[in-house]
């Protein structure tokens, strides 16, 4: 399948991108400030239409095939991504950074992650054209890592282990207090990292980590390196805004991870049949919102059941 993206459109979309980054930065949170829940709901508003009124051009310049392929790309991404909301709410929470200077530390490291998903996107599309059968790794990749969502336990995180973090605590000199929003202050005539940078660097360890398993189920939905990029590109530029949105109330998502399995499980074997059965792209967009829908519900229904069955006195305190 040749892409739909011209250079044009390539330019056109980056461009549009980096403006909005530094409208986003420039002028809305030119001053660190805590976000309050309603400027959340209204930037998550704002990427989720943009990214609907992207998806209605495609399907009025190229068809509903490729509109539905970048929209369900867009769910997998967007799901996939609130699951990185947790690991970022166990990082915050664990080096104690201030509510006021997480936005900074979530732009800068989103920026980071549109660098790494754009290779990771390349490398990706330029194995999978050379190479036919990395398509089976990847199926393989995502089912291994779909089994491994579902049998794992709520294991305790412990963001001080991990070795990109280590090795940046030990070579770089550093503070052990905040300055601010500063990633960088001079201290005795010396340039050290501040604890919010050390934090960056686990920001951007743990995308890394999540795009291994992303950059993957998106290729299970088309091979078009446009679409798979601008899907992926979109999910992650409203990550911002949706985790000063769901802070609060993330952990009732007791069975998003278990719709996440099901959902790279489903696309891992898509992959695997694909010189076999091509799942018709309506079917995997159903299949994902199926998926998705169903464990939010569940989810909700499981922990507003455990609320009531607290005892009021007990909730009034």
């Amino acid at each position: 399948m040749e892409s739909i993206g011209s250079p044009i459109l390539w330019g056109g979309f980056v461009i549009f991108v980096l403006a909005m980054l530094a409208l986003d930065l420039g002028v809305f949170h030119r001053k660190a400030h805590e976000v309050p829940l309603k400027e959340a709901l209204v930037w998550s508003i704002v990427w989720i239409t943009l990214a609907l009124v992207f998806n209605v051009g495609v399907y009025y310049w190229f068809g509903a095939e490729p509109a539905l392929q970048f929209l369900t790309g867009y769910l997998i991404e967007k799901a996939l991504s609130v699951d990185n909301l947790f690991v970022f709410l166990v990082i915050f929470g664990y080096f104690g950074v201030p509510k006021a200077y997480q936005h900074r530390v979530l732009f800068w490291g989103i920026l980071g992650a549109l660098v790494m998903r754009a290779i990771f996107i390349g490398l990706g599309a330029a194995l999978l054209q050379s190479f036919h059968w990395i398509i089976y790794v990847f199926g393989a990749i995502l089912v291994l890592t779909g089994i491994k969502l579902l049998v794992q336990r709520n294991e305790e995180m412990h963001p001080e282990r991990n070795p990109m973090y280590r090795l940046a605590a030990k070579v770089l000199p550093s503070t052990s207090e905040y300055h601010g929003s500063r990633f960088f202050v001079k201290q005795a005539g010396k340039w050290v990292v501040t604890p919010l940078f050390l934090v960056l660097v686990m920001v951007e360890a743990t995308d890394v980590v999540f795009a291994v398993d992303s950059i993957p189920a998106i290729f299970a939905i088309t091979s078009d390196p446009f679409l798979v990029f601008t899907s992926n590109i979109f999910a992650i530029l409203g990550l911002r805004a949706l985790y000063f949105l769901l802070a609060g109330i993330m952990s009732r998502f007791v069975y998003l991870k278990v719709g996440l399995a099901l959902v790279l499980c489903f696309v891992g074997v898509k992959m695997l049949i694909v010189d076999f059965y091509k799942v018709p792209i309506v079917l995997s967009l159903g299949v994902v919102v199926l998926l998705l829908a169903g464990a939010i519900v569940a989810s909700l229904i499981k922990t507003r059941r455990q609320v009531n069955k607290v005892p009021t006195t007990e909730r009034a305190t």
